[in-house]
């Protein structure tokens, strides 16, 4: 008997929620845990698992301690074997804290990201088994172009 493969995606809301939507298809074979600072996303996703986390940023250190708590305890909760973001905080917090708990990790840096890879996919790349951006221009080293979700 083969066990699906669990999959907890993350992202922020606006842009970063739409592109890690539009890559549903991808998990179609898996067990899919969302995760997102907009809790009225909860209904966009009526058949998979869905949490929300506290929104913060790098402006709100506090906020942002609180945030990556919440995505511990979901990751040790859920026990995903892959963790994928679109970014931003929340993403980062989970592909980091997902890596120190033995998970695969995927980074898709943001398509608004034209000419440069956003800060988080920046501090993230050590961290990451696929680092990909959506612009061919922007790939170098370990950073991929495989294509965009948004076209």
């Amino acid at each position: 008997m083969n066990q699906r493969l669990k999959v907890m995606a993350i992202a922020s809301s606006g842009g970063h929620w739409v592109q890690l939507q539009r890559m549903q298809h991808a998990f179609n074979e898996a067990d899919i845990v969302y995760v997102s600072t907009h809790k009225e996303y909860k209904p966009t996703r009526p058949n998979d698992k869905f949490y929300s986390v506290t929104d913060a940023s790098r402006w709100n250190k506090m906020l942002l301690i609180k945030m990556t708590g919440e995505v511990l305890q979901l990751i040790r909760k859920e026990k995903p074997d892959v963790i994928i973001s679109t970014g931003a905080a929340p993403g980062l917090a989970g592909i980091l804290i997902g890596k120190l708990h033995g998970c695969k990790t995927i980074w898709v840096d943001s398509i608004a990201n034209i000419e440069h890879i956003s800060l988080s996919g920046r501090l993230i790349k050590p961290f990451t088994d696929l680092h990909l951006t959506q612009w061919p221009e922007l790939a170098e080293g370990k950073t991929l172009f495989k294509g965009t979700v948004i076209s």
